[in-house]
């Protein structure tokens, strides 16, 4: 069986470079590819166009390629709780497309599937749909949504295995599974990297086809957004 297995985050990126379209798994901060986007800081490349749910915070997540100037756009469904995403927005520093979140999702899965366009009607009537071609199903009017062309994706996974098998955990199931294999080349960082065959198959979310390189993550903070806790009684 041929291994998907690399040694490190380092080799994991062979061949990032500037100028390069990246999608980039999690939601806020939950399931974010922490490795990952640390070695793309330490790599000081820049002008990325980047496809994520959102930026993180100001401090962490894709904040960090922000508080750098590596990325050239940001195609996001919200800014969320980052001030320097918003600040670089409304300034005109940064490259902003807002796209529903389902949209968002459904260009991964397009991507994902090998399918070039999709029509949804999320968008229609709206500045969303401007510029793009429109047609009517069942007396709905729909708006043509393109797949996504990205060099590379990164995601986090819980477990997996040689082969790129993967287990997502709680919320980490976000955008991470319709990312695996909507781009040339899909990284996954895992918690736990475990031998071929000790996976149970009936557990697997997304199989290795999908994967191109795997490594185990180091070091992950598991940041909160905003933490709540119930006040004693």
């Amino acid at each position: 069986m041929i291994t998907k297995k690399v040694d490190g985050v380092q080799n994991a990126l062979q061949g990032v470079k500037s100028g390069m379209t990246m999608m980039l798994g999690g939601f806020g901060l939950s399931g974010i590819p922490e490795n990952a986007i640390a070695e793309l800081v330490h790599l000081n490349i820049n002008e990325l166009t980047c496809i994520s749910n959102n930026a993180g915070v100001d401090d962490f997540g894709l904040g960090l390629l922000l508080q750098k100037r590596q990325i050239k756009k940001m195609i996001s469904s919200y800014v969320g709780e980052n001030a320097e995403f918003e600040r670089q927005m409304l300034s005109g520093e940064l490259d902003v497309e807002l796209i529903p979140q389902g949209t968002l999702a459904e260009r991964c899965r397009a991507a994902q599937g090998g399918f070039p366009a999709f029509y949804t009607p999320a968008g229609y009537g709206t500045e969303v749909a401007e510029g793009k071609e429109t047609r009517e199903f069942n007396g709905k009017m729909h708006v043509l949504e393109y797949a996504f062309d990205a060099d590379f994706a990164f995601v986090k996974a819980w477990k997996g295995d040689a082969a790129g098998n993967l287990i997502f955990k709680g919320t980490a199931r976000n955008f991470n599974p319709n990312m695996c294999g909507a781009a040339k080349i899909t990284v996954a960082e895992v918690e736990e990297l475990v031998p071929v065959g000790t996976l149970d198959p009936n557990q697997i979310h997304i199989p290795g086809i999908f994967v191109q390189r795997i490594f185990q993550g180091e070091h992950y903070e598991k940041r909160i957004e905003q933490r709540t806790v119930r006040q004693k009684h």
